[in-house]
């Protein structure tokens, strides 16, 4: 009888049934549409965190930073002396510098992997290389590191390519030369775990064996390697010594902030940094116990700068931090207050249907129906209004998500440094001692839909049936026969 009688009153209220269904139905598909593009916007802070970090990274030890010392200016120098009986004097200089000038002793790695909470730490150095190829006329010409092109006659010239900022400076006789900068890190090949080669995988040839912990090898990235047109099996020389290129790293996510990855020892021998480091990866053997593990480090290993992916993710700015604080704060708001609108809308909806059938109900009563099942059978129709709309409201919420990812539009992560120096992770971008933003990704959204987001849909569809049904049903439990005799009157 209760199915016969819902299914009649169902199939001559459509419009009414419509009506409630589409309220609910558009609350429901924003609150899909916001937790699918806050979701898109946690995976793509977590690429940019990734791409920096190295997989499996909870946090980075670095040294504190220091004051630079008097008349230092922590830029690259380079001297050229042309012969002035020489009408062309080619000349070729790299300058290999620590990231930052900042560099901890090797042994801290191991005093870091002791620390309670910690399941395991590398140590990885990171380098600036920065190349000048000239050609000089008479006189002398003299680059402090920069970024620059070709010069013309008798001064230095415009800017191309590289990353240093100081422009070079030429004094007497003309100069045409170009500066290049370019990122190296040194790997730790017994762990490649983790670390800055953790975050990309080898598309091209093959990564470093374990027995290769000095060997003249070296892996570059696929933006890296295409720039260059360099293959796996030529050569590179860096600073007057050839490695051989085993390997093309893409990552997996972004762009890399890496160039060129070396055996750590091979590094330290570049940069004269024997038994140094600059950056410490560390994973922690519980993500709860992060904190704790910062807390542990700094208090045990002095003049150390401790850098949790919490702290990474506050120097991220751009469109992708704004969009993201807009999703959970504007967005779920939004969501709330359309939400507490559409069960209202249904609940007075229901209520006025019920007022007007004051007739019917009036005389089912005087039949012999109880309260109770009067109400039951409000409550019922509310319930399927609710699923109905409910039903609605998934598939317009999975058509927003899908119009979403479809388009994928571009977000850009701005990539500073943390505080006091101790900046995190990806070489080149961010890094130890860095000062300002270094580095600028660009994310494609995406807005995937999860069975928990579908789960909550549903569970918001049935709250806002029972809510209708439960004002109808008070409504319609207050009527009394008499109410459908002044009716009929």
């Amino acid at each position: 009888m209760f199915g016969i009688y819902l299914k009649r009153e169902l199939g001559r209220r459509k419009k009414a049934a419509l009506v409630i269904a589409l309220g609910l139905a558009l609350g429901i598909a924003l609150v899909i549409t916001v937790n699918s593009v806050s979701a898109g916007m946690t995976q793509a802070q977590d690429k940019v965190l990734k791409s920096l970090y190295g997989l499996g990274t909870d946090m980075t030890v670095t040294k504190a930073r220091t004051a630079p010392t008097s008349g230092s200016s922590g830029r690259p120098n380079f001297q050229f002396d042309a012969n002035s009986n020489d009408s062309d004097d080619t000349q070729s200089s790299d300058r290999v510098m620590t990231q930052g000038g900042q560099a901890l002793a090797a042994g801290v790695v191991t005093k870091v992997a002791a620390q309670k909470g910690v399941a395991g730490a590398v140590g990885a150095l990171t380098l600036n290389v920065t190349k000048v190829d000239g050609s000089f006329t008479q006189g002398k010409a003299q680059s402090s590191g920069g970024n620059t092109g070709n010069s013309g006659q008798g001064g230095p010239g415009g800017g191309s390519g590289g990353n240093s900022s100081a422009a070079p400076q030429v004094q007497g006789g003309g100069a045409n030369f170009d500066v290049n900068s370019y990122s190296v890190a040194g790997v730790d090949v017994t762990d490649q775990t983790l670390g800055p080669l953790a975050g990309s995988k080898i598309t091209t040839g093959k990564t470093f064996t374990a027995a290769q912990t000095n060997a003249k090898v070296a892996v570059v990235s696929k933006s890296y390697a295409k720039e260059n047109s360099l293959k796996v099996g030529k050569t590179l020389k860096i600073s007057g010594t050839k490695y051989t290129i085993i390997g093309i790293a893409t990552p997996d996510s972004s762009e890399s902030t890496t160039d060129v990855y070396l055996p750590l020892k091979q590094a330290q021998t570049l940069a004269d940094a024997k038994n140094q480091v600059t950056t410490i990866y560390v994973k922690a053997t519980d993500s709860q116990q992060i904190d704790s593990v910062k807390a542990a480090i700094q208090k045990n290993i002095s003049g150390t700068t401790v850098t949790t992916s919490a702290d990474l993710a506050e120097t991220v700015s751009g469109s992708l931090s704004t969009a993201s604080n807009l999703a959970t704060s504007v967005g779920k708001w939004l969501s709330i207050a359309v939400l507490v609108a559409a069960f209202l809308v249904a609940a007075l909806l229901t209520s006025s249907a019920v007022s007007r059938r004051v007739r019917e109900f009036g005389t089912l009563k005087a039949l012999g129906w109880p309260s109770r099942r009067v109400t039951r059978q409000v409550v019922g129709e509310s319930i399927v209004n609710g699923l109905l709309g409910g039903a609605l409201g998934i598939g317009l919420g999975l058509a927003a998500a899908y119009t979403v990812t479809a388009i994928s539009p571009k977000l850009t992560a701005q990539l500073g440094s943390t505080g006091g120096g101790g900046g995190m992770g990806g070489p080149g971008g961010g890094g130890p001692g860095q000062q300002s933003t270094q580095n600028t990704m660009e994310i494609a959204l995406s807005a995937p839909v999860s069975m928990t987001t579908i789960a909550l849909a549903v569970g918001l569809a049935v709250t806002g049936g029972l809510i209708a049904g439960a004002m109808g049903g008070w409504r319609a439990s207050r009527m009394r026969p008499a109410d459908a005799l002044r009716s009929v009157s």
